[in-house]
């Protein structure tokens, strides 16, 4: 049997970072396998359903790298076989046509109300002749279920649970503007995809118990199912914005790799023993239903920048570059883009995103004067005048030459290194917090450098 599963989300806004770890578990399980990813678009919702919002989703799984087989399934393409699968059940006697107006909906409203239980249908029209129909009624069509023994399913995550068949109704399946319902399209497209393993978060396992029964009445098989508990904020309480339920797309925005996200998504609600940084290479080779929790995951934005700060220290310095450039405004034909390559190493290891790190590069391709957060005293600029002299004629200017040149000026003015050290890293970064100073210096080169260094000991208009 081949593999086949599908992310299924409703165009009606971002795709959120619940959905995005659905996906994900999807894609790995077909990747591992040796099977597909389909994506459907569930766009049935007219009203509520947006270009804007497949485009988000679209080009939200294409960040995170999830690539899905075949074409783009819209559902809205397919309600004639969704209602053709509707009529099927009604030739076989698994579904009927049920009248009931408005009025009677809200008397079995009132009814269940009264005796405090849930609202279902009450089979009024189950088993009418169709002969009693109201002239100008406009039927539903409902699923024609058994009410007698119990529906069961068999998760992959929440194990065998049983529901007395008392316990659902009669579902509509087609409306009375022939349009289908949400579980019916489900189903047939499940059916008609060819899908073997629904994977989904576990607000649909309720779902699940309902379009079994379509399934049957059909006579189609059911396909395995697993349904992940939801993602949690740190507190425990539902996900909310303030917790971290942004779409994808946020999260690129500020500053975090894909391949740090797939492996935090990952790891929330999936477990291999104790590992924390699992590569997609070797996620996609352990990666089973089995691994899946039980319990809502936590989302941590912690543990995120920890995870994205090790892929980013993990990341080919050229890479790195090219993702700054738009955040430093610059574009790759920048002949200071060879700075920040022959910086990367210095400044890769202190950034836990992409803004960190642009932050942190900023001041190596500022124009000159570079501002100064730090207002340097007498005694600095006098230090940072004294060491220009030896710098200005320094034979070797790398890490080292350039370590012991400022050594020996601190030392020969009876000073520790870091007073002289401090004063040229103000006057080269315009911070007193950079990369290592003599790292900076030889990144900068000596022309640059020097320059640096006179702008602060002269000072436009002062």
């Amino acid at each position: 049997m081949t593999v086949i599963v599908r992310f299924a989300p409703s165009p009606t806004g971002f795709l959120h970072i619940g959905g995005a770890r659905t996906a994900l578990f999807n894609w790995l399980y077909a990747r591992h396998t040796g099977g597909q990813f389909r994506l459907r678009i569930e766009d049935t919702d007219r009203a509520r359903s947006t270009r804007e919002a497949v485009e988000a989703i679209v080009n939200g799984l294409n960040w995170l790298g999830l690539d899905w087989d075949g074409d783009i399934v819209h559902q809205s393409d397919w309600q004639e076989r969704h209602a053709e699968a509707a009529r099927q059940m009604l030739a076989n006697g698994n579904a009927y046509y049920a009248y009931e107006t408005t009025a009677e909906l809200e008397a079995m409203r009132e009814k269940a109300k009264a005796e405090k239980r849930t609202l279902r249908y009450d089979g009024v029209w189950r088993d009418r002749d169709p002969r009693d129909a109201p002239p100008d009624g406009k039927p539903v069509i409902r699923l024609k279920a058994p009410r007698d023994g119990t529906t069961t399913i068999r998760d992959h995550v929440q194990g065998e649970v049983a529901v007395a068949n008392e316990q659902l109704d009669d579902l509509i399946i087609l409306r009375a503007d022939g349009t289908p319902t949400y579980n019916l399209s489900v189903v047939v497209d499940d059916h008609d995809m060819g899908i073997t393993h629904v994977i989904r978060g576990d607000d649909h396992f309720t779902n699940a118990f309902r379009q079994t029964r379509i399934y049957r009445a059909l006579g189609w098989e059911v396909p395995d199912f697993a349904h992940v508990p939801l993602i949690h904020g740190q507190d425990g309480a539902k996900l909310s914005k303030r917790h971290g339920a942004l779409g994808v797309e946020a999260y690129r925005d500020m500053g975090y790799l894909p391949e740090a996200m797939r492996n935090y998504l990952l790891r929330l609600g999936w477990s291999h023993g104790d590992d924390e940084i699992i590569s997609t290479e070797q996620a996609i080779r352990w990666f089973d239903l089995d691994g899946l929790g039980k319990s809502p995951a936590r989302f941590d934005f912690v543990k995120l920048a920890n995870i994205d700060g090790h892929y980013i220290r993990e990341t080919p310095d050229a890479r790195l570059v090219e993702s700054i450039l738009p955040r430093l405004a610059m574009n790759a034909d920048d002949p200071l883009t060879a700075r920040l390559a022959a910086a990367m190493p210095d400044i890769k290891s202190r950034a836990k995103t992409l803004i960190e790190l642009a932050d942190l590069a900023r001041f190596y391709v500022a124009k000159r004067p570079v501002p100064l957060a730090v207002n340097l005293d007498r005694n600095a600029l006098d230090l940072l005048t004294g060491v220009a002299v030896p710098l200005g004629t320094a034979p070797d200017w790398n890490d080292h030459a350039l370590e012991t040149l400022v050594r020996h000026y601190a030392e020969s003015k009876n000073q520790k290194l870091g007073a002289v050290a401090q004063p040229l890293r103000i006057a080269l970064t315009g911070s007193a917090n950079s990369p290592p100073l003599f790292a900076v210096m030889r990144v900068l080169g000596r022309e640059e450098s020097l320059g640096r260094i006179d702008d602060a000991l002269h000072p436009k208009g002062v």
